[in-house]
């Protein structure tokens, strides 16, 4: 994980961590902890993979569409064809 990823790690952990110290409750730690699990194991096998999420997730939410999605009825094929062979 890089260091840029480390800090934003540690700002989380400490919003979250002043979270369950005032609600009690550790499903916000567990969620984070989670988050962080499947982000680490990504950067690993594919270094990079976070930002390039994020700044996809960007372009999604400032475009208003996906370039890269697939038609409603290629996603509903897929389904059906997965199905069919399980």
């Amino acid at each position: 994980m890089t260091s840029t990823l480390a800090v934003e790690f540690d700002r989380e952990w400490r919003i979250v961590l002043e979270r369950v110290k005032q609600s009690q409750d550790l499903a916000d730690l567990h969620e984070l902890l989670n988050k962080w699990r499947h982000t680490a194991y990504m950067e690993m096998h594919e270094p990079g993979s976070y930002y390039r999420m994020l700044a996809k997730a960007e372009q999604i939410t400032r475009t208003g569409a996906n370039p890269d999605a697939g038609s409603f009825e290629d996603m509903t094929e897929l389904v059906r064809r997965r199905q069919a062979s399980a």
